[in-house]
């Protein structure tokens, strides 16, 4: 055999040595490329809706000065918070009070300088027609709003013992304490309020608190 020969079998055996050598070997893959995380967009803000202004408006307050004898400034306040309570259970109607005594010539300006607001003036008076003479009345009178012309007027009684809108039952304590009292003016102011929504064609049947 010549060395030419024998240089290209050598050759040809390399090279079938080293294709046998490639197709053993195992191909290591890559590890895939790490996801690019895709930005989630913030949720818009669901605009919030504009609370509607009250269609009925009520301003409240009391003439704590228009009786005879000084009566205490917390039955005022127990009548003006009956009434408002009861007006504002309507829901649609929005409702001010005043805590400072307000006369019939300042409920007449109120209600001539407003334009929706109905003026409520509540009043205290002894009941000539009690057999005491601590049992009261509580009058109430109405002015519209624009022209103060009186829309409604009249009056509750507080006392539990003759006929009228307010029947206050027994209780625990005692009749002339003031947490009797209490519960007889507000109730009164309720009836007032009560009295007022039907003038104005606004009245449902509210369940009275226990």
């Amino acid at each position: 055999m010549t060395y030419r020969s024998f240089a290209t079998m050598l050759l040809i055996a390399l090279a079938v040595w080293s294709v046998q050598a490639q197709s053993g070997r195992k191909h290591v893959k890559p590890a895939p490329a790490a996801a690019v995380p895709t930005p989630t967009p913030e949720p818009t803000p669901t605009p919030k809706k504009a609370e509607k202004p009250a269609e009925l408006l009520f301003y409240v307050g009391a003439d704590r000065t228009d009786s005879y004898a000084m009566l205490s400034y917390a039955y005022y306040d127990w009548a003006i918070r009956g009434c408002a309570d009861r007006l504002r259970a309507e829901s649609s109607a929005g409702v001010d009070i005043t805590d400072q005594s307000f006369s019939r010539g300042e409920a007449i300006k109120k209600a001539k300088s407003e334009t929706k607001s109905y003026v409520v003036l509540l009043n205290l008076k002894f009941d000539n027609m009690a057999r005491t003479d601590t049992e009261l009345i509580l009058e109430y009178i109405v002015f519209a709003p624009g022209t103060a012309k009186i829309v409604t007027q009249g009056h509750s009684y507080l006392n539990a013992n003759r006929a009228g809108p307010i029947i206050a039952g027994p209780t625990s304590r005692a009749p002339n304490s003031e947490y009797y009292r209490e519960q007889l003016i507000r109730r009164a102011g309720e009836d007032a309020g009560n009295r007022i929504l039907k003038a104005l064609h606004l009245d449902v049947e509210i369940p009275r608190q226990p």
